[in-house]
């Protein structure tokens, strides 16, 4: 038995597998297989409508909201955003909360002036900062909802009066929360929403109506909008599992229980790590994410013992970001909470043991 904590891609369910594995050998009794399937068929077009409304649905998205799918993954957002929407003269407010909203400000800065919201960088990104914007002309904030390699996570919803963006693909369907609050929301699929290779986009129709015309077709929201996400062959299997994702998320009670699991699989591990003599916590405690649990090991010379003691129970993807070293649990919605009450009976297994 595995047990899989990896930051991502992230674990899908026995349920979520066997489904896919029907539908790689016959889609919906086509007698086709997935992914043969034709972009332009009508199943695969009624996969792509699907996934739109059951998104819609579990997020809780008004009828201003736009949902595409775009090829790569998040790293292809933090240029395709800013080339749709800043001019030279354009201001821009970012937070850095870390390692990907740093990759984020470096492909802003190509197109306009960069303003830092705020920065945790001096705390080696412990926390989420408190944000100042001064230009209320700006285009718009960006942050990151949630850091997968410092385990910090914003709790709620930036003030300000100018559009919010959100990198959410770490967090994105973890938890309740005002999804509308959002201007534009990207995310990679690979955490809560299914498998790498797509990210989902939902952006309200006002914002995208600001993006710039004459873009080359593959980078421009509006065209992708206006083409269904079906402009070229997009990666099909890659948006099929992610509505399968969906279903399950539906089956399973929606953001409702899916919000009450996730906050019940944090607390047993962030209260195995502070009742701890051996292990302590990374993130400012108003500031943990509920999605990545990090923590280090206070006499650092067991951490070679720790990962082989952990390996040899079935527990994978448990060793930090190598930035940042240490331990990272990620609990993404289709971890079970068995799963955590495993690692956490280890854990203490091996404080007995060695602590």
């Amino acid at each position: 038995m595995k047990y899989n904590f990896n930051a991502g891609p992230s674990h899908l369910n026995e349920e979520i597998l066997e489904r896919i594995s029907n539908s790689i050998k016959n889609f919906e009794n086509s007698g086709l297989s997935i992914i043969e399937l034709s972009h332009r068929s009508k199943e695969f077009e009624s996969v792509i409508e699907e996934c739109k409304v059951l998104l819609s649905e579990l997020l809780g998205l008004d009828s201003d909201s736009e949902v595409f799918f775009m090829q790569g993954g998040a790293s292809f957002q933090f240029y395709t955003l800013p080339f749709n929407f800043l001019r030279t003269n354009d201001c821009v407010y970012y937070a850095n909360t870390g390692r990907w909203a740093e990759k984020a400000i470096v492909e802003a800065k190509r197109f306009a002036k960069v303003k830092l919201a705020g920065s945790s960088k001096s705390d080696n990104y412990s926390r989420i900062p408190e944000l100042e914007i001064t230009n209320e002309n700006a285009r718009y904030l960006h942050i990151t909802s949630n850091n997968t390699i410092y385990g910090t996570e914003y709790s709620g919803i930036p003030d300000c009066q100018i559009p919010i963006v959100a990198d959410m693909s770490s967090d994105i369907m973890g938890r309740k929360f005002d999804y509308n609050a959002f201007d534009l929301i990207y995310a990679g699929a690979q955490k809560n929403l299914g498998t790498a290779g797509v990210a989902v986009v939902i952006a309200k129709k006002h914002f995208i109506q600001e993006a710039k015309e004459g873009l080359p077709p593959m980078l421009s929201y509006k065209n992708m909008i206006a083409n269904n996400s079906l402009f070229n062959t997009p990666p099909v299997l890659a948006i099929y599992i992610v509505l399968e994702t969906l279903r399950w998320s539906i089956r399973y009670g929606g953001i409702e229980r899916i919000d009450k699991t996730n906050r019940a699989k944090a607390k047993l591990l962030y209260n195995t790590i502070d009742e701890s003599n051996l292990y302590y916590g990374t993130a400012r405690k108003e500031d943990r994410s509920l999605m990545n649990v990090c923590f280090k090991l206070k006499d650092k010379s067991l951490e070679n013992k720790f990962i082989d003691f952990t390996n040899s129970h079935g527990i994978i993807g448990i060793k930090g970001h190598r930035s940042f070293g240490g331990f990272r649990a990620s609990l993404y919605n289709c971890i079970p909470l068995e799963y955590v009450k495993v690692l956490t009976d280890v854990m203490k297994e091996f404080e007995r043991k060695y602590g």
